[in-house]
């Protein structure tokens, strides 16, 4: 009897005991990692796992520019020569250096060029200029054409002042068309005096029929200068001038049948008709010269029209 007490009893405190150990949990979390001090990275990822990166991404790579040189500062007033591409511009027969131009090329000094060896330091004499020889054929196409528009001129021997004055083929213009004279007695190319003529024609007489229709007829061209021999606006050393090559006339001025002349001066704010035939008479003057200068241009050109014919690579003119 005793046996069996003892038995119920152990039963009943492993049942109880059971019934113990069931009615107990786990926490919900475990325990969380200790995180030093000032660890932004670490904190970040332990409250949020979300913002933890598998691998670090990769940083772009800063952009490189090719080494390009800079401009030589030291010369900005020297011409660069126009190149086609691959044209070699190099001394001589040297091939023309490449592109991958190396650190220690680009460090080495520019050679310079000379001063008294350009032409805007040199003397007329220290030139050694020729006098351009001119086509019989196309010498004697221009004199058919002055010709038929009537102008008035006469042969002259060929011109020859040393140091690179002159002219090939000469002529004297009296009149620049039928009744209008030119005064004094203009010395030049061909060329210049056919130039002269359709301008006068195409333009000039057209405008001063509107401009200064009380006036009558233009009468007189007066010119300033034609051929002489000196270097540009009279300059003791530079260029050769185009009046030097019997290329250039510079016009001072219109007389008229009744009235005062009308003189070129500048008028860029003339706003009278004088003032507009002046401006509509000297941008219709590159029409027919490659070179025009007006009053607006310099204080070397305040009292003239300076014309001329000088050939330039391409066509270009230069008209201010």
């Amino acid at each position: 009897m005793d046996g069996c007490v003892k038995k119920t009893a152990h039963i009943a405190t492993a049942f109880l005991c059971l019934i113990i150990l069931t009615g107990a949990g786990l926490p919900e979390t475990g325990p969380k990692p200790e995180v030093k001090p000032g660890d932004k990275q670490v904190e970040q990822q332990a409250d949020d796992p979300a913002n933890v990166d598998v691998a670090p991404k990769p940083q772009p790579k800063p952009e490189t520019k090719p080494d390009v040189a800079e401009p030589d500062a030291a010369s900005p007033d020297v011409p660069k020569p126009d190149t086609k591409p691959g044209e070699n511009t190099s001394d001589g027969d040297k091939p023309a250096p490449s592109s991958d131009t190396t650190s220690k090329d680009a460090a080495a000094p520019k050679r310079e060029v000379q001063g008294p060896n350009l032409p805007d330091k040199q003397t007329l004499e220290a030139q050694h200029l020729t006098i351009e020889p001119e086509s019989d054929a196309d010498h004697s196409e221009c004199v058919k054409e002055l010709q038929s528009l009537g102008v008035v001129f006469t042969d002259l021997s060929r011109i020859d002042d040393g140091n690179g004055c002159g002219i090939d083929k000469p002529i004297k213009v009296t009149e620049a068309l039928p009744g209008i004279k030119l005064k004094p007695d203009g010395v030049f190319r061909c060329p210049v005096a056919l130039a002269l003529a359709r301008w006068m024609k195409g333009t000039v007489i057209p405008a001063a029929a509107i401009a200064a229709a009380d006036q009558g007829r233009i009468t007189t061209i007066n010119q300033a200068s034609s051929y002489i021999c000196r270097l540009r606006n009279s300059a003791e050393t530079g260029k050769i001038s185009e009046h030097a090559r019997g290329n250039a006339v510079d016009i001072a001025s219109f007389s008229f049948e009744k009235g005062e002349d009308i003189a070129v001066k500048p008028r860029r704010e003339d706003s009278t008709l004088i003032g507009a035939f002046q401006r509509t008479v000297s941008a219709a003057g590159c029409l027919y010269f490659t070179t025009v200068l007006d009053p607006e241009s310099d204080a070397a050109h305040e009292t003239h029209f300076h014309l001329d014919v000088l050939e330039r690579k391409g066509g270009y003119r230069y008209c201010h």
